[in-house]
Order: C-alpha cells, then sequence, then structure tokens
C-alpha cells in the first residue's frame, strides 16, 4: 500500500490520514496487533507534522483501534468487542447489532443462596434461593465473557427455559417482566486463576468487570449481573453531550 496523502484537496490532512490508517489496518502486516511504522517515520513519510498525525491517530486510539504504549510504539488492536452506554441490551441483542458471531462455550444453570450484596438490591432475605445463569461466551477465537445472572424469585423463572434466546425477550415474552433501567458499575481488576482458566488468559492479566443491576419500570428489581471480560477483547464506550 502506498502511504500518499493529497496535499492540494480540500479535505483536511488530518483526515485524510485518517481515512489512510482506516485502511491500513485492515492490511494483513497489521491487522489484529501489528505495530504501525514510527510516528517520526510516518510524519516524514506523509510529509505532515507529528501533531497531524496524532489528530488522526487519537481519534482511532478513542473508538479503540489502536493501542499506543510509551517507548515501544502504536500498534492495532486485536478484534474487540464495543458496547456504549447509552444503548443496554442483552448480550444476543448487543453482539447481533454489530454482526459479531458469537457462541457460548458454556451454560449452568443453578439454584443459589442470595448473598448479602444480591439479597439487598433484590430486597429478600439474605439466603433466599435466586436461580443463577452462567454463561461463557465469545466468538470462533475463544470465549471473552462470563456472565452470573441472578433473578428475582417474584419473576418465576424455574431454570427449564430456552436461554439461547435473548434474555430480556424472554423475561418480557413468557413472564410479562419488561426491563426498563440498568444501573451499571464497571472496574479494572486483576483475574483470579479461576476467572483466568475461563477466559484462556493469565491469572493476574486484567480483565473488566461489570456489574448490572436491572430494573422494571416500577424500580422493581428484577436481575443482578456481573460479567468479567477480557480487557483486551472488549471496549466501552461512553459518549457525553453537553
Amino acid at each position: 500500500m502506498k502511504l500518499k496523502i493529497d496535499h492540494n484537496s480540500p479535505v483536511p490532512l488530518h483526515a485524510q490520514v485518517e481515512e489512510l490508517l482506516r485502511k491500513m489496518i485492515q492490511l494483513p502486516e497489521y491487522r489484529n496487533g501489528g505495530f504501525l511504522p514510527k510516528e517520526v517515520e510516518l510524519a516524514k513519510k506523509l510529509s505532515i507534522s507529528r501533531n497531524t498525525l496524532r489528530q488522526a491517530t487519537n481519534k482511532l486510539e478513542y473508538e479503540g483501534l489502536l493501542i499506543r504504549k510509551k517507548g515501544v510504539g502504536t500498534k492495532v488492536a486485536e478484534n474487540s468487542v464495543t458496547t456504549r452506554l447509552d444503548s443496554w441490551h442483552s448480550f444476543t441483542q448487543e453482539m447481533n447489532e454489530q454482526g459479531v458471531a458469537f457462541q457460548t462455550f458454556n451454560v449452568e444453570i443453578s439454584w443459589t443462596k442470595a448473598n448479602e450484596k444480591i439479597a439487598s438490591f433484590m430486597n429478600v432475605d439474605e439466603g433466599t434461593e435466586l436461580l443463577c445463569l452462567a454463561r461463557l461466551r465469545g466468538t470462533k477465537d475463544g470465549p471473552f465473557v462470563y456472565f452470573e445472572s441472578y433473578f428475582h424469585p417474584r419473576i418465576g423463572l424455574t431454570g427449564e427455559e430456552d436461554f439461547t434466546q435473548p434474555l430480556y425477550d424472554l423475561l418480557e415474552n413468557d413472564f410479562s417482566t419488561v426491563a426498563d433501567v440498568s444501573k451499571e458499575r464497571i472496574k479494572a481488576r486483576a483475574a483470579t486463576k479461576i476467572t483466568a482458566d475461563r477466559l484462556k488468559i493469565k491469572t493476574g492479566e486484567p480483565v473488566l468487570l461489570r456489574e448490572r443491576f436491572v430494573l422494571d419500570a416500577g424500580n422493581r428489581p428484577i436481575e443482578y449481573n456481573i460479567g468479567f471480560y477480557r480487557a483486551d477483547k472488549f471496549t466501552y464506550s461512553i459518549d457525553i453531550q453537553r
């Protein structure tokens, strides 16, 4: 691929560079973890300033397409999944919207006693038995997220349901339970051995922990969900408009 932009074009240089980079990161030598040419070298080849180049790389870094490591260079991010704060759905709906061909590696259904935290959210006694749905999911390249969902006993789930369909469609269509609000907490943590084994990573590698507290229109709890995502395979995007 020829590295060239048009300095006589009315299109701003940084926009041209951004478009060029988007084409570059699809090339076999860069896709999924390859390092781009050094910043100084690339700016010189394009006859632009490093600031102009950074305008373009900053945009792609924000989108999760590039990863910049100080003293190392800028590399193309491996294929990842992005979810947005302003549009939450079930995992199935999120993946379908993005055209991601996902698969479920393992499903476990059990009855478990609510701990203090979950009981407090559900407004039930600690020790109340709740249905727990655990799923290990990902793509053909391997798992990238492990979920555990706990449901309020008011819903009436038995554990015999078809959980291959979108979760919130199931709750609405079969149990007249409509998810209306999702309150989320997100933090980073080091993978424990159990989580690392599930996600096929090393113990201590970073994972994204995402808690979801789902309520209906009457502000009644429906589901407590906790997910552990591979940090190199998942991006959480937040757009804030003033």
